[in-house]
């Protein structure tokens, strides 16, 4: 065997893993873009007391949602929350209010951009849950959104996957305070002080992952979706690649993982290395016989 050529090779394997470790290390220093929703106890919610009972309580990751509250739909029927879960499929969540001036507007449009490059689509892989949580708005508001939600979106086939709701008081408490969800009125400008939030939840109604922000990447949906889904939805490379990546609760993002990519990088070094010496050693081997049978011969 040419022990010198698998000495080469071991070498630019080894410089291969490091030059790679190098690029995530790199890609992991990026920092990621702040969040939106002002932290509990930043200048902000120091000089707007209202905004210290806002934001999001994490607390609630893995909670139940309450299956049986009741709300009407964006057709004026009366539709149990429950309808929209044990379907196999995870369910993106936006809490807004449509006649909000600014911030829902902005979510709910984000959250329709961010589904777009998604090879997954509304209905079949996943659903979305838009609710308002101003008891009084009506369904032909959510019908009016619900509309401009799916021109946005693009898809004819997700339209069954979407579904805007209104509700009453006690159905929006229940669900608000099941997902952390921390907002308040503010009657001197008749509106509503809230975080900007997408909440996936898993096929049963649980809370998965929160996604903060007014915009949101689509490769943080899908693997949040993923996520949720565990394992139900995309294929085996999505589930590799979500290995190299992590959640971060306090962004709400994912990030890279360097120790899981390193380790994915040694295994497949140490595999080629393994495959390199076998293949080495067969056709050594028929070289060899080939030899001595020529050897027989004369």
């Amino acid at each position: 065997m040419n022990t010198t050529s698998i000495r080469r090779f071991v070498r630019g394997g080894a410089a291969g893993l490091a030059l790679a470790a190098a690029g995530v290390v790199s890609v992991a220093a990026q920092p990621s873009r702040p969040m939106s929703v002002p932290s509990q106890g930043s200048p902000a919610t120091e000089q707007i007391p209202m905004l210290r009972e806002v934001g999001v309580d994490q607390s609630k990751l893995d909670s139940q949602v309450p299956l049986d509250a009741m709300f009407v739909d964006h057709a004026g029927r009366d539709v149990r929350l429950g309808d929209y879960f044990g379907h196999g499929r995870p369910v993106a969540l936006v809490l807004a209010y449509y006649e909000c001036p600014a911030l829902c507007g902005q979510v709910i449009s984000a959250t329709a951009a961010s589904m777009i490059p998604l090879e997954f689509d509304a209905g079949r892989e996943f659903d979305v849950l838009v609710v308002s949580f101003d008891p009084g708005e009506t369904p032909q508001m959510a019908a009016e959104r619900r509309d401009a939600f799916l021109t946005r979106y693009g898809r004819e086939r997700g339209a069954e996957g979407v579904h805007f709701l209104t509700g009453r008081q006690e159905s929006i408490e229940a669900l608000t305070d099941a997902v952390g969800f921390r907002y308040r009125y503010d009657a001197q400008i008749d509106q509503y002080a809230h975080p900007s939030v997408l909440t996936i939840l898993t096929p049963e109604g649980r809370v998965s992952r929160y996604l903060f922000g007014i915009e949101f990447a689509p490769r943080d949906l899908r693997f949040a979706l993923i996520d949720a889904s565990s394992g139900g939805i995309g294929t085996v490379v999505d589930q590799a690649i979500l290995f190299c990546y992590l959640y971060d609760p306090a962004t709400g993002r994912y990030g890279f993982a360097v120790i899981n990519a390193l380790r994915i990088a040694g295994i497949l070094t140490i595999a080629a290395l393994g495959t390199f010496i076998v293949l080495s050693l067969r056709r050594e081997r028929r070289a060899n016989a080939a030899k001595s049978a020529a050897t027989g011969v004369r």
